[in-house]
């Protein structure tokens, strides 16, 4: 059964030189109140696995702007022109990864496997430095899984043993992310008694979460 901490407390978990995954398309699914406090705390060098680094002043933006990253693997910057500033300058070291291929190389990590074939990005400079593999005439890029050693996921609903409901599309990159990570760490809006979620609507089962912390509600 997953333990319910405050804020602060969840974030306490995250180290200096941690490798963390971080869920959410922009602001849609992304546990802001984590990140909020987790920007607030003064983290360093950490690895951030994200779709995207949000928008300057919120979510993953305020972990750039807070010189927390020193590491990027992540699908888009263009957002947030802090990010592409600090990579222009040195600062951060930034992976681009095409979407696709960035979610395939996550469930990979959560399945046990060693990383997926993909046509996506032969012959182009995200083939720069990866092996290619020849299959029946045709050409793949052999992309390795990723893991962390923290996943930040948001959720709509938890019951206390840690199974998660998603609402629409706020669902995005956490549930895989949930599965690829040493410590889960969810930010829900709302958690109720065992029982009260029916199971045909758990997306999230509660093994894979650790801890889970509230946050406030939203529309999304």
């Amino acid at each position: 059964m997953p333990k319910v901490l405050s804020v602060p407390e969840a974030v306490r978990q995250v180290m200096d030189g941690s490798t963390v995954m971080i869920g959410g398309f922009l602001s849609c699914g992304a546990p802001h109140e984590l990140l909020a406090e987790l920007a607030h705390r003064g983290v360093r060098n950490l690895t951030v696995i994200a779709n995207d680094t949000g928008v300057q002043g919120d979510g993953i933006g305020l972990l750039i702007s807070a010189d927390a990253v020193t590491n990027l693997i992540t699908s888009h910057i263009g957002t947030n022109p802090e990010t592409g500033r600090r990579m222009i300058a040195g600062q951060l070291n930034v992976e681009l990864v095409p979407q696709g291929t960035l979610v395939e190389r996550i469930r990979c990590g959560g399945a046990g496997l060693g990383g997926v074939l993909t046509p996506t990005g032969v012959g182009t400079i995200v083939a720069e430095g990866k092996e290619e593999i020849t299959l029946n005439g045709r050409t793949y890029l052999l992309e390795t899984a990723l893991r962390a050693d923290v996943a930040l996921i948001k959720a709509w609903k938890a019951d206390r043993r840690g199974n998660l409901v998603y609402r629409k599309s706020a669902r995005n990159f956490n549930p895989i992310m949930a599965m690829a990570a040493d410590l889960v760490i969810a930010e829900v809006e709302e958690i109720v008694e065992v029982g009260e979620i029916d199971p045909d609507q758990v997306v999230t089962p509660g093994i894979f979460i650790d801890v889970l912390t509230r946050g406030v509600k939203t529309d999304e």
